[in-house]
């Protein structure tokens, strides 16, 4: 009787979980806003996405560590993990599990039989299945790079390879509600450009439900080479970890940290497309990568970063940490480009906090009338750190400094003959009223303390 009660309750509490994730996957699904410009989930309403770099994911961390970023994230305001399913060919997981057959992508190895209550027995796919529900069921969608575009530029990838294993992915996660595909990684597009197209035609051929862009090499956008493909829905572009000494580059555009420059070229292509930044300069990571005796880049660039890619007219933005990115653990022999803490304690650096702040303030005011407009700003939009960034919506404006100098406003360009005016502050989210203007000719504000970099605001302006 104790074994007929204990199976019924098994079986009650197993649907209870299906039901419930059930429930999650029926209300996970992107699409792209009617027009091209953001993403909506399937109700139509809006999604800002705001994507963290857990590239190593899947191959550092077991399923308890998994649980804790997962939860980090989701607590933070995150809606996005962006994670490699392979790193390299010769791929295993933290349970020492590899991926492939003689590091061949077209023969992943899928055992059956495994007994999942024993972790050392996890094979490397199913723990990838099952970080990807435990996503679902917090409402994270899981942006995935088939594998790094340095493999296939080594030459360990056939286009025969490619276009079985992309089908393989495809059939294996065309159910899973909150998959986005990351076709490349770190990688130009003209480097194996027909590899790339292969595997974004039979993504889309065998998984026609979910998204797809390229994520590509520093200083460079998935327009560049895929604009016009039928299977990009949106554009990423990786600004990289440049400072402006330091970008030096003939292969690709110097901007510098400049990375609103790379929304103003996509958002102006035709077809029209979202874009976003999918990988900015990480926090605490030095300058330019290599050379750990430059500076790292801190909270202050995190933020900058964020609100200038977005103001500029991107549909969200992907903040990253030099140590979470390739979950630094102790066991590990050494670390990449110069880590200097490990994952665990990174979590809670200060520019993983404060993302949400923009994503809070996006959401906050009618989503899709919003529209960048430079037009708001008198005289000089500035050069540099002092560059300001101005969107706005019929009943609202936002302007950012990142320096915190004076500057002038055109009024009139929302609705209204007077505005509320207030400054948001990108550190913590918290709002303070300024005054009611008239909302006719030129305007000087001044922003909360001194000029100094890291001393962002956001002028918030409001028809009343």
């Amino acid at each position: 009787m104790i074994k007929r009660n204990y199976l019924k309750l098994l079986v009650a509490c197993m649907l209870v979980s299906l039901c419930s994730n059930a429930q999650v996957g029926n209300s996970m699904g992107l699409k792209i806003s009617p027009d091209k410009r953001f993403f909506t989930d399937k109700e139509g309403k809006p999604f800002f996405w705001l994507g963290d770099t857990g590239w190593l994911l899947f191959s550092k961390l077991d399923r308890k560590e998994a649980e804790k970023y997962l939860e980090d994230r989701r607590a933070k305001g995150y809606n996005v993990i962006q994670a490699m399913v392979l790193h390299t060919v010769a791929a295993k997981n933290v349970y020492g599990d590899s991926a492939l057959v003689r590091k061949s992508v077209a023969k992943p190895v899928t055992p059956a039989g495994n007994n999942p209550a024993v972790e050392a027995e996890y094979d490397y796919w199913d723990h990838i299945d099952y970080m990807v529900d435990l996503a679902a069921q917090k409402g994270l969608y899981m942006a995935l790079v088939p594998i790094w575009g340095s493999n296939v530029k080594a030459g360990s990838v056939s286009r025969d390879e490619a276009r079985s294993y992309a089908q393989f992915l495809a059939e294996r996660y065309k159910q899973k509600p909150n998959i986005i595909w990351l076709n490349g990684g770190d990688i130009h597009g003209t480097d194996s450009m027909a590899t790339w197209k292969i595997i974004g035609e039979t993504l889309r051929k065998h998984d026609p439900n979910h998204l797809i862009t390229f994520h590509p090499f520093g200083r460079t956008t998935s327009s560049q080479w895929f604009h016009n493909e039928e299977w990009l829905d949106f554009n990423m572009y990786q600004s990289g970890h440049r400072s402006y000494d330091l970008d030096t580059s003939r292969k690709e555009w110097r901007f510098g940290p400049d990375n609103y420059k790379f929304t103003n070229m996509d958002y102006n292509l035709k077809p029209t497309k979202p874009t976003l930044d999918g990988e900015p300069s990480y926090e605490l990571i030095p300058y330019g990568l290599h050379d750990t005796t430059k500076p790292y880049w801190n909270a202050n660039d995190m933020r900058r970063y964020a609100y200038w890619s977005v103001f500029a007219g991107a549909a969200g933005h992907t903040y990253g940490h030099n140590s979470v990115m390739q979950m630094h653990k102790p066991t590990d022999k050494g670390s990449a480009y110069g880590s200097k803490k490990y994952w665990d304690a990174a979590l809670n650096d200060s520019g993983a906090a404060q993302m949400v702040h923009v994503k809070n303030l996006i959401l906050s005011k009618p989503y899709f009338d919003r529209v960048p407009d430079q037009s708001l700003i008198a005289g000089k939009q500035g050069e540099k750190y002092d560059y300001l960034l101005a969107t706005r919506g019929k009943d609202y404006a936002f302007i950012y400094t990142y320096t915190g100098k004076n500057f002038k406003v055109n009024m009139g360009k929302v609705n209204g003959d007077k505005v509320k005016a207030s400054w948001y502050n990108p550190k913590n989210g918290q709002s303070t009223l300024l005054k009611t203007v008239s909302n006719k000719g030129t305007r000087k504000f001044n922003p909360p303390g001194k000029p100094a970099e890291g001393n962002d605001w956001v002028l918030v302006l409001e028809s009343l």
